[in-house]
């Protein structure tokens, strides 16, 4: 009884002790018996599986990281350690390219050394282009039509590749200041765009240009499905005198002497279709087996990044002989690799561009100094860029090709088609300095090749710095007077400053050596239009000749920037233009245009401009522009408004971006030379305003007209027309150029200017 008792007190104690209390951390929470170790365990496992995953599903592309990684590897070992690190401090200079064995050294002389600084800058400065054209034409050099430069280069751009470089500032391919640089006159060269089908959307066809002449296209026939894509005649653009664009002619102090000119008879034919000369591979080294191979599958695409051919007389007792001597494109190291650069250059040949250029990349990052590995990444690159019409894939081989030049011990030949495509691809991305520096590099390393040389000279004339390139020639000619290309250039020259008799022998010459590089259209129109001026009527047969080469549609009708197809004939009446309600327009309305030109002429405010493209043999000629290229002259239109508000309302003149609205005010005894207009998409009609009774005439081919106050004439200014004035006072006319009635809408609105 008493154990019992004690028991239950013991138990009653027990109750009324309180429990005790759990263990509770710094935060004021309890713990749950777990330790940091555990934490530190699951993070662990966490950052295992999450690297996992990233490697698994390719989140981060690894190799492109230690790629970009290469550049910092300053001695070439292929690792990022201490004497890299050392460079980097600035505690060790970088070395720099030395002479090797297979080339002459791509630095270290102080010349060379600014030169490839410029090459280094070019990107931040803003670039003095004409392009052209794009690309790109010689216009200018020879005072002729200003204007034309640009446009010339527009019309082989697509807008949505338009060669642009947005590292230069100042840069618009198509600005009035671009148009005004002394380009070469490409006066005489049938370039043809070629526009797209009336499909019903604006996006114009692209042509890319290829350096002078080599290459030219038509301009898609606006009758056919088939807009064909050729490859357009130099990077820059050829241009035609503007006064062709003015159709005017001007009559001579006596009659014509039909006797001395060719009959019409019938309208001109279409020219053929240009010929090209193809390209030779840019590398010479791969095996017979991988020739064959590539020769015998079908390439899906073209491989458009091959260096060019050289376009000059041959340079050595090889080329002479026919046995040109192959260029090295391998070094030692390289021929280590072969097998793998052949894999690769096969998938480019085949028109396979990205796994090519995944392919080359590899190798460069495997192989950092591997001239052949950066030459075929550029060289992808360059056709990537071509296929997805991607400036800034092209400016990535343009910068590649660099890369691949400068590495030491580049063999001579990798070198020289490196710089010589990266000079290609500068001008047709309009950056015509760079390009001339790139050329001026080539030409300092291979002092020998007169082919640089001829090359060099063009850059020159595409800045507009005759003065420059005329030096060029003068070095060549001394070196190598039977040099054809040499010639024709030097003798376009000395025309543009119009040493029209002594321009004569260079061009004939040149054009008879038939040297790569001479078959252009500029070069036997400028010829013909010299032998015109000295009163040789041997021009004909050269007119002919471009004609048969292709140049020209006929021997009247020798305009540039064609499309195919089109009605040609040099007169037309009002019904076949069926343009009738604008010639009623103009005639109703004749003397209110002229009462508003005659008040702008009696007011002595100069806004008569004096022609000035060298189209006059004599006289005074002078014009007051209303509308350019389909752009309105607003402060032109408020002297005359009346006229302006009858324009408005007919488009097919206002928008018509390849002619002008003017007036045309012509002096006493004023003599305009034969020439032809820039293009054959334009019709233009000139209304009588102020006609003498006698003295004033026409000359179309072989039709001569008068003109009527109050009366249109229309004609087609792409034939050769030439004009008169013998009266006693002066001729005024109204000016209005307007579409070639066949081009569709899509033409019109996608046409470049001109």
């Amino acid at each position: 009884m008493a154990d019992t008792n004690a028991d239950e007190a013991a138990v009653a104690r027990d109750a009324d002790t309180p429990p005790a209390p759990a263990a509770v951390g710094k935060n004021g929470k309890k713990s749950e018996g777990s330790s940091i170790f555990s934490w530190i365990f699951i993070l662990a496992l966490l950052g295992a599986w999450t690297a996992v995953g990233v490697v698994w599903f390719d989140i981060v592309d690894y190799d492109t990281v230690i790629g970009t990684l290469s550049p910092y590897d300053v001695d070439g070992d292929g690792r990022l350690g201490f004497e890299d690190a050392k460079v980097l401090l600035g505690l060790k200079e970088k070395p720099t390219a030395r002479e090797t064995s297979q080339h002459i050294p791509v630095t270290d002389t102080p010349s060379e050394r600014k030169v490839r600084s410029d090459l280094e800058t070019e990107a931040e400065q803003g670039e003095e282009t004409e392009f052209i054209n794009t690309a790109s034409s010689y216009e200018d050099s020879f005072n002729i039509d200003q204007d034309l430069t640009a446009a010339a280069a527009s019309s082989h751009l697509e807008q949505e590749f338009t060669p642009f470089d947005p590292s230069e500032t100042n840069f618009d391919s198509f600005t009035q200041d671009e148009e005004n640089l002394n380009t070469i006159d490409s006066t005489g060269e049938l370039v043809v765009d070629s526009p797209p089908e009336d499909t019903g959307h604006s996006d114009s066809t692209v042509l890319y240009s290829e350096q002078f002449g080599d290459q030219q296209t038509e301009e898609a026939d606006p009758h056919t499905a088939e807009s064909a894509q050729d490859e357009v005649d130099t990077t820059l653009s050829p241009e035609l005198p503007e006064e062709s664009i003015s159709a005017e002619s001007k009559q001579e102090e006596s009659t014509v002497n039909t006797e001395s000119i060719p009959t019409m008879s019938e309208p001109a034919a279409q020219s053929e279709p240009p010929r090209s000369e193809p390209e030779e591979p840019a590398d010479t080294e791969q095996t017979q087996e991988s020739t064959a191979e590539s020769k015998s599958e079908t390439p899906e695409s073209p491989a458009p990044s091959e260096p060019p051919q050289d376009n000059t007389q041959p340079n050595t007792a090889e080329e002479a002989t026919g046995k040109k001597k192959k260029p090295k494109m391998l070094n030692k190291f390289d021929k280590t690799i072969k097998a793998e650069l052949d894999a690769a250059e096969k998938l480019r040949k085949k028109g396979k561009v990205e796994e090519a250029l995944k392919a080359f990349e590899g190798l460069v990052q495997k192989h950092p100094h591997s001239p052949r590995s950066r030459y075929g990444k550029a060289q992808s690159e360059d056709d990537l860029a071509e296929k997805l019409r991607s400036n800034e894939m092209l400016l990535k081989a343009v910068n590649s090709y660099k890369e691949a030049a400068e590495l030491p011990d580049a063999p001579a030949g990798l070198v020289k088609a490196a710089l010589k495509r990266r000079a290609d691809r500068q001008q047709f991305l309009g950056r015509m300095r760079g390009s001339l520096a790139t050329l001026q590099l080539l030409v300092q390393t291979f002092p020998e090749d007169i082919a640089l040389k001829n090359d060099l000279g063009v850059a020159h004339l595409l800045l507009g710095d005759n003065k420059a390139a005329k030096t060029v020639y003068e070095e060549v000619l001394a070196k190598a007077p039977s040099d054809g290309f040499a010639k024709v250039h030097y003798g376009f020259i000395l025309k543009s400053e119009n040493q029209i008799a002594e321009s004569i022998p260079y061009l004939r010459e040149g054009l008879e050596s038939g040297a790569a590089g001479t078959d252009d259209g500029r070069f036997y129109f400028h010829l013909g239009d010299a032998l015109q001026r000295v009163g040789d009527q041997s021009a004909y047969e050269w007119y002919e000749r471009g004609h048969k080469h292709g140049h020209f549609a006929s021997v009247w009708q020798r305009s540039l920037y064609n499309v195919k197809g089109l009605r040609a004939q040099p007169w037309w009446t009002a019904r076949e233009t069926g343009y009738t309600d604008l010639v009623k327009t103009l005639e109703r309305n004749w003397m209110t245009i002229r009462d508003e030109a005659l008040s702008v002429m009696n007011a002595s405010s100069g806004l008569f401009v004096a022609e000035d493209e060298n189209l006059r043999e004599k006289g005074d000629w002078g014009q007051f522009t209303l509308w350019q290229q389909g752009r309105k002259a607003a402060a032109a239109c408020r002297s005359v408004p009346k006229t302006c508000a009858l324009m408005e309302r007919y488009p097919e003149a206002t928008g018509c971006k390849r002619g002008q609205i003017k007036f045309s005010v012509m002096h006493p005894g004023t003599h305009v030379w034969p020439h032809t207009g820039p293009t054959n998409c334009r019709l233009r009609m000139h209304l009588g305003l102020v006609i003498p009774p006698e003295g004033c005439r026409i000359r179309c081919t072989d039709q001569i007209r008068s003109w009527e106050e109050g009366k249109v004439l229309i004609f087609d200014d792409s034939f050769e027309h030439e004009v008169w004035q013998e009266a006693d006072r002066y001729r005024l006319i109204f000016i209005v150029d307007v579409w070639h009635p066949e081009l569709s809408q899509t033409q019109r609105q996608t046409l470049s200017p001109i």
